[in-house]
């Protein structure tokens, strides 16, 4: 009942009220458009282009556009390009004084940085739209359809499908200002759970259908992938907090200072990142395995198609992990600075007990992050692999893909920082919030 309550009092404060309702409506916006095919194109001809991402990154990327990808759509690049760039700039400003400048102006160096960001998406996208025209109308000519594109009707879709992500991701900026929680976290979501009711029916009548396990190996499913979303959930929380005194400072007659606070350092600090990472650099073999199907089985490519070219292998999983573990430990060290921490922390008069300031505190915080990044990184990779494991056991492609890896952790991590948002509106009215604790952890605590 007191979570009837609490559902109750969402809709009574206006202000979360009418976030809710934009984001429902920008939501509904962007599932119709990923229904939209492009001029052109006959849907009775597409199903060649299922088959051909019903599988490996392919399949990763369908399930990021909401299937927009496979039905051809114009959104079908998705929200995927942005992000693309947005990795581009973040690292940029890692490594290039002119970006780290903008980076410390504040507002507007962020504007500056986000206007970068944009121009960088549309560039991608113009690589990106006519690689995939071709690559559709090859799939749709192999299996039979009609789609002889011209170079000006590729020229045309190009626009086209670059529209259709700027669009996409004009709705995840009013998502994030107008609505509740983070609008391009929020598309990316509502993309990958568009496809759970299909997966999670097809896996149920597959499991009737055979007579090993049935509906019983169905519910044993079930209860692991809640396992498997319980340890996600532990995975995006994990902190160690560090305890920081601050010095006593007299001004005038007052006394300020003294309280002790933590330093919340993340067991995952990369987040998904390093998965992210990995899958870019594994879908280098897998695109040289499929030339080398095509050589010598004792050659170069074809000892190549043998380790990498099935995902599912033990091979491919195995430097999956491992370039995940090692990613976690290099994109950690790049974004969490234990020198700026430390500097941070002696101007403002404040020091770890029992550690000296200065150099010895940044050594005391980099030792902290290392150790706690080990089981970090591992339990990251596990996840990650997951889904070999679902489908080795004899899952459903499609929802295998639930069972681990990137959608996992975002499902996860996007729930959460709605929530928390939620939470914040429900306290400021004085409501009781979601938890019976009052409080969800998100991934920005």
């Amino acid at each position: 009942m007191k979570f009837i309550q609490t559902i109750l009092n969402i809709f009574k404060i206006e202000d979360l009220r009418n976030r809710l309702g934009v984001t429902f409506l920008l939501v509904l916006v962007y599932r119709l458009g990923c229904h939209i095919v492009l001029p052109g194109i006959s849907p009775a001809d597409l199903e060649a282009m299922r088959n051909f991402t019903d599988k490996g990154l392919m399949q990763l990327l369908d399930m990021f556009s909401g299937g927009a990808f496979s039905q051809a759509s114009i959104f079908a690049l998705g929200i995927m390009p942005y992000i693309t760039a947005s990795i581009v700039i973040q690292l940029a400003g890692m490594v290039l004084p002119s970006f780290q400048k903008m980076q410390r102006e504040g507002e507007s160096g962020r504007m500056k940085l986000n206007q970068y960001t944009r121009y960088l998406t549309v560039a991608i996208l113009f690589v990106q739209a006519p690689a995939y025209l071709v690559n559709l109308q090859y799939q749709v000519t192999a299996a039979g359809g009609h789609a002889q594109l011209s170079m000006w009707v590729m020229i045309y879709l190009s626009v086209v499908l670059t529209a259709g992500s700027m669009f996409i991701m004009w709705l995840g900026e009013k998502i994030t200002d107008k609505g509740v929680g983070n609008g391009i976290s929020m598309i990316i979501l509502v993309g990958i759970i568009a496809r759970f009711p299909g997966a999670i029916f097809q896996e149920f009548t597959g499991r009737l259908n055979t007579a090993q396990g049935g509906l019983v190996m169905f519910l044993v499913e079930i209860i692991i992938l809640f396992a498997v979303i319980a340890g996600g959930i532990m995975l995006v929380q994990g902190t160690r907090k560090v305890p920081v005194q601050y010095a006593k400072r007299i001004i005038g007659n007052r006394q300020y200072g003294g309280a002790r606070q933590y330093i919340p350092l993340k067991v995952n600090a990369a987040n998904v990142m390093p998965i992210i990472f990995a899958q870019a650099l594994m879908f280098i073999p897998i695109t040289l395995a499929g030339f080398g199907a095509h050589s010598n089985a004792d050659g170069v490519l074809g000892t190549i198609s043998r380790v990498f070219g099935d995902m599912n292998g033990v091979w491919y999983n195995v430097v999956y992990f491992v370039m995940i573990v090692l990613f976690t430990y290099f994109y950690t060290a790049i974004t969490v600075r234990p020198n700026d921490i430390a500097e941070n922390l002696k101007k403002n008069s404040g020091f770890i007990p029992g550690v000296k300031p200065g150099k010895k505190t940044a050594e005391y915080l980099d030792s902290i992050m290392s150790r706690i990044t080990l089981p970090g990184s591992l339990f990251l990779g596990i996840v990650a692999i997951m889904p070999a494991f679902a489908r080795y056991f004899g899952v459903n492609q499609s929802f295998a893909q639930f069972f681990g890896g990137t959608s996992l952790l975002i499902l996860v991590g996007v729930v959460l920082d709605t929530l928390q948002q939620i939470e914040t509106h429900l306290m400021m009215h004085h409501y009781d919030g979601l938890m019976k604790s009052g409080k969800i952890k998100g991934r920005t605590n």
